[in-house]
């Protein structure tokens, strides 16, 4: 009974213990525990627009009568255009004007097109360019076949001894010929179109005095300043009529210094199966490749160089006004031998033109006809 007592003691002496030890019951919380603020992320930039490509330099061009497949002038001077497209990434644009009352219109609708630079092609724009160029100053105008007023730093003018070419080409006729007759006419009487004829007629007196022969001018009267005219640049039927008239009267070779009007001189000729033709302006044996028989040489009018040019300034921002002038010297007028004659024409005769060609450069013999 005693030992009982004592294992009670003991028993209850141990719970005593252990609940002294064990470690006070945590309290339930009077309320959430605040939250945990993340920690907060960058502010994402805005994504960087690329910056819009540059806009493209604009060079517009308005024609005179004749589109930019006329096969001459116009086509000349738009391949210039298409060049500075291909290699300057330039955008181009043509209107071409039919008639006078066209000329102001076509370079306003370029102006308000916000075009950089206009070019004006043809004498007769001259009046019209002149007149845009001083409304506009912040816009570039060239002139083809113009005369640009010096007091217009925006407006580039050029000319072409076109003559010092066609020298060339009358002795080349002149040392061609069977008839000893050589014809040309034209499409209206300007300066730019004389020019042709002035040289041509030059150049058959000088193969005359070299070779003490008698070949003569049709069409054309140097003294006078008139000849043979269509009256424009676009009526293939007038081209015939003049050829018809030049060849009944003996012509065996004939210039028209008239643009596509020359054209029909070329379809007078495959009907007779006679005939041979002095382009101008352009290598009328590459752009009339089916009837290069027919093509004996061409008067070169290097446009397409001046307007490439031209534009080239434009986009490099050194573009000036002023006058340019193509001379058989720096090579913006001269002279080709047609693609089915380069190996008909005598080598002799070629020398000669060369030689000619050079005492023109040097100023030794003058192609401008005495007045």
């Amino acid at each position: 009974m005693k030992k009982g007592y004592i294992l009670l003691a003991f028993l209850l002496l141990a719970g005593m213990i252990l609940s002294a030890c064990a470690p006070a019951a945590t309290e339930a919380p009077t309320s959430a525990p605040a939250a945990t603020t993340p920690p907060e992320e960058p502010t994402a930039e805005p994504p960087t627009e690329a910056a819009p490509p540059p806009e493209a330099y604009i060079a517009c061009q308005v024609s005179d009568t004749g589109g930019t497949d006329d096969k001459s002038f116009n086509q000349f001077a738009w391949a210039g255009m298409e060049r500075a497209k291909d290699e300057l990434g330039v955008d181009i644009r043509f209107l071409e004007s039919r008639g006078e009352a066209d000329y102001e219109p076509n370079l306003n609708a370029f102006i308000e097109e916000g075009c950089d630079m206009i070019f004006g092609v043809g004498f007769l724009l001259n009046d019209a360019t002149t007149a845009a160029a001083t409304a506009n100053p912040d816009v570039s105008f060239v002139g083809i076949d113009h005369a640009a007023p010096p007091e217009l730093t925006n407006y580039l003018g050029s000319f072409y001894n076109i003559y010092e070419g066609t020298m060339g080409l009358g002795y080349l006729a002149a040392g061609m010929t069977k008839t000893g007759i050589i014809g040309v006419y034209a499409g209206i009487n300007i300066p730019p179109v004389t020019a042709f004829s002035d040289g041509f007629y030059l150049g058959i007196q000088a193969y005359n005095e070299a070779h003490g022969t008698a070949v003569r001018l049709e069409g054309w009267d140097p003294v006078a300043q008139d000849g043979l005219f269509t009256g424009d640049f676009t009526d293939t039927d007038k081209g015939r009529t003049m050829t018809e008239t030049l060849l009944d009267a003996g012509a065996d070779i004939i210039m028209p210094v008239a643009g596509p009007v020359g054209a029909g001189s070329l379809a007078v000729f495959e009907e007779r199966g006679t005939g041979l033709l002095v382009g101008v302006d352009t290598d009328w044996s590459a752009f009339y490749p089916d009837q290069a028989d027919f093509v004996l040489a061409s008067a070169m009018k290097r446009m397409d160089l001046v307007v490439f040019d031209a534009i080239k300034a434009g986009v490099d921002g050194t573009f000036t006004g002023g006058q340019f002038i193509g001379t058989l010297e720096n090579g913006r007028v001269g002279m080709v031998v047609g693609s089915a004659w380069t190996d008909k024409v005598p080598a002799d005769l070629m020398a000669e033109i060369e030689a000619l060609g050079a005492k023109i450069v040097s100023g030794e013999v003058s192609a401008v006809y005495p007045r």
